[in-house]
């Protein structure tokens, strides 16, 4: 056998290894791997770029998960024991100072870091008297007072002045007397007070005292200024309520608006007073909040006096806040309960600005617990012994015990997020003053007293909801829109409309919201039987023009090019929503009284709001659709065309290629083009923010509002203070947000990888 050598002289190889093409064969070869490594290092840095967001994400929350901790930082035997037993202990805002007031009538100062004394000052009382009693009001507002054997009151109230001489914070404690260094009477018989509640406002100031013969003393100051000179005088009401010898009244508590009085008695039952008309108190019910046999050790108000807290001798903590019952009335309920300790609750101190509090038993243990979170964050031994006096400092970051051996023991406390939780944020909460628990988003609010509602729930929910109603109009017409103009449009109708569509996709998101508010909604509003009738028009006046279209003589069909025949159909479109518009009032007037809304609302019990998610659904919708539609289209249309033909050339009808062999072979395009347009609805801000009520309400009806966690984090954000908690959960709203379409976006792809293996061989 001849093998013939290559001519290595012949032209074409001459041609090849000519040095121009050489260089430019190199130089093309350098592009692609130029252009290779590009499109690595571009894929890594999208990647890297989205593991960058999710670690910062994470970061900012993860503080959110750092449990309480506490430590010691200082332990010192309790300044001035000659000067008697502590009835009360508070601290300054700073937590460098803290005061002690005594049974002998002895107010003490001293630094928290070594217990030395800054300032030993003897009250003001009148020789012979004893003190019998003693009362603090809410912790704002510093005030403590003290009852007598001689049936009067001594108000005091501590306060520290900030100066700066050197330019350091110089603190100077003192005492002052709002209602006057004289004593008040409040028992005109002059009977011992045995039990104490306060109130001091700026106008109305209210004492009770339960007396040593077994009354309920009542003493209502109001002070009023003059219009005439501005003099200001004290008018002084007062009432009383009878009790029986039985009934042993303690722990007293008033409440800010000095409108509500509650009390325990020695069996274990909660009295709840109405003392509006300090006049005529009388009892509104009386209930038991501790087992049978079992005592109330402590009671007192969580901040802003609407929850009460009561420790009993088993180590219980039970809450209890007014609801509102069928017949109208406030009536107290029993929303939750902490037994993490199990000794005797001897002391209970609460935050001042929020729903927190710490409780000491007589084993010396102290637990931090938040109410609203129904959070035991950390319980711990403090003492050696019973501790008798526990406060805390207004920022919650310290904390002082004094045991009953004399040892004062200085917490520092880090618990900067104890409102967070996994019940508080996915969970239904019983929070102050509602009727039940509920899904509430509210972080912000005029009132001091307010609670922070952090629940995530009806931010999720409204995140799906608008994305559902969006993609329920947006799909059909797009996807359907995509079939036509890929496979039935001639190409240059094509041409014209594919574009279109697409410029729309250019539009910016914030038109649409605002057109959706401020004309769209209006609109739908006045026109509310018109909008559903288009839904019914619209499929009714196609099919019809459809039918009559195919039954029409072939000499007028054949006159109409091959795919044009979608043009034909705009005329009937528009008589369409021409008509649907055109009956709205008559059908109104015909079948709702002439108001649909009000129909809706007392007929069928469903409210109305103008923003509501039917006016998200078509203006997202409309955002949504060109991006469904490009894709969609384009996999369609790409499509080899050797399927459709040998399909077609088989005997099967242009619709039956379209199901059974277009439609297979583009499914991976359709279905990422589906999870785009999700993740876009998902994702969209501007419109909901301004097409909706932005309501974060649970509630899947389509004439209410919502409020999307976008939306929010949009709203929000620029309010929120720095490192709050706020301010963190906005940051987990993202978080949840991102994976929300990260695992939507990856279940998507896999789905589309089944889907190409499965229809690649076709």
């Amino acid at each position: 056998m001849n093998i013939q050598k290559s001519d290595h002289n012949s032209p074409v190889l001459s041609a090849l290894n000519d040095p121009a093409i050489v260089r430019y064969r190199h130089w093309r070869m350098l592009k692609d791997k130029i252009t290779r490594h590009a499109m690595t290092v571009g894929g890594i840095s999208v990647i890297f770029a989205i593991l960058l967001i999710f670690f910062y994400l994470l970061y900012v929350v993860f503080p959110l998960l750092v449990p309480a901790s506490m430590q010691q930082s200082g332990q010192f035997v309790m300044p001035a024991g000659d000067a008697g037993k502590t009835l009360h202990i508070a601290t300054e805002e700073k937590s460098q100072i803290a005061v002690r007031f005594t049974d002998q009538g002895r107010t003490i100062f001293f630094k928290t870091k070594d217990g030395s004394v800054i300032a030993n000052h003897p009250l003001p009382l009148p020789t012979g008297v004893k003190i019998t009693s003693f009362a603090s009001s809410d912790a704002s507002s510093r005030v403590v007072a003290f009852g007598l054997s001689d049936g009067k009151v001594l108000v005091v109230r501590h306060s520290y002045e900030i100066t700066y001489p050197k330019d350091e914070a110089v603190i100077t404690p003192r005492l002052e007397y709002p209602l006057g260094e004289t004593p008040i009477v409040i028992d005109e018989k002059g009977n011992a007070v045995l039990q104490l509640a306060l109130q001091i406002g700026e106008k109305a100031n209210t004492l009770i005292a339960v007396t040593a013969d077994h009354r309920l003393v009542i003493a209502g100051l109001i002070k009023q200024v003059s219009f005439i000179d501005e003099s200001v005088t004290t008018e002084k009401t007062g009432g009383e309520l009878a009790l029986d010898p039985k009934d042993e009244l303690s722990h007293l508590l008033l409440d800010k608006e000095q409108q509500t009085l509650y009390a325990v008695d020695s069996t274990g039952q909660l009295w709840h007073l109405d003392v509006a008309d300090k006049t005529k108190p009388h009892v509104i019910e009386k209930l038991p909040v501790v087992e049978k046999g079992n005592k109330v050790t402590s009671l007192v108000f969580l901040a802003s006096d609407i929850s009460l807290l009561v420790g009993d001798n088993q180590g219980r903590i039970t809450q209890w806040f007014p609801v509102r019952n069928k017949n109208n009335l406030m009536l107290l309920s029993k929303v939750r309960e902490f037994h993490d300790q199990t000794a005797p609750i001897t002391a209970i101190a609460v935050e001042e600005r929020r729903k927190g509090f710490a409780a000491a038993d007589n084993t010396g243990t102290v637990g931090i617990y938040h109410a609203t979170a129904q959070r035991t964050l950390l319980v711990e031994s403090v003492a050696k012994s019973s501790i008798a006096q526990l406060t805390m400092s207004p920022r919650a970051d310290h904390m002082l015990a004094e045991d009953d051996k004399g040892q004062v023991h200085v917490m520092e406390v880090k618990n900067r997020h104890p409102e967070v939780s996994w019940a508080s944020l996915w969970g239904k909460v019983w929070y102050e003053s509602y009727p039940e628990p509920a899904y509430i988003w509210q972080s912000s609010s005029a009132s001091n007293d307010f609670e922070p509602k952090f629940s995530l729930t009806p931010l999720a929910f409204g995140t799906f909801k608008a994305a559902f109603y969006a993609m329920l109009i947006a799909v059909p017409l797009s996807i359907l829109g995509a079939v036509y103009t890929a496979y039935f449009m001639s190409s240059r109708m094509r041409r014209i409309v594919k574009p279109s569509i697409e410029v729309m996709e250019a539009l910016p998101t914030v038109i649409l919201g605002f057109l959706a508010g401020l004309w769209l909604a209006p609109v739908v509003e006045l026109n509310l039987p018109g909008v559903f009738m288009l839904f019914l028009f619209m499929p009714l006046g196609t099919l019809t023009f459809a039918y009559v279209w195919k039954n029409l003589p072939e000499s007028i069909t054949y006159r109409v090019p091959e795919g044009w025949q979608a043009a034909l159909l705009i005329p009937c479109i528009l008589f369409c929503a021409w008509l649907a518009f055109f009956l709205s009032p008559h059908i109104e007037g015909w079948f709702f009284g002439g108001d649909m809304r009000h129909w809706l609302t007392h007929e069928l019990g469903i409210g109305f709001d103008q923003r509501n998610a039917l006016v998200v659904g078509i203006a997202m919708g409309l955002a949504v659709i060109p991006n469904i539609f490009s894709i969609a289209e384009d996999a369609i249309f790409s499509v080899p065309k050797h399927l459709t033909v040998g399909s077609l050339a088989l005997g099967a009808t242009p619709w039956q290629t379209m199901i059974r062999v277009v439609l297979l072979t583009a499914s991976p395009g359709i279905f990422s083009a589906l999870m785009i347009g999700m993740g876009r609805a998902v994702g969209e801000t501007m419109i909901v923010l301004m097409a909706t009520g932005n309501t974060p309400v649970l509630d899947f009806s389509i004439f209410q509002g919502l409020r999307t966690l976008s939306a929010n984090i949009a709203v929000e954000m620029p309010e929120s203070e720095l490192h709050s908690t706020h301010y963190r959960v906005l940051f987990l709203a993202g978080f949840v947000l991102f994976m929300f379409t990260f695992f939507f976006n990856t279940l998507a792809e896999i789905i589309r990888q089944r889907l190409r293996r499965k229809y690649s061989s076709l």
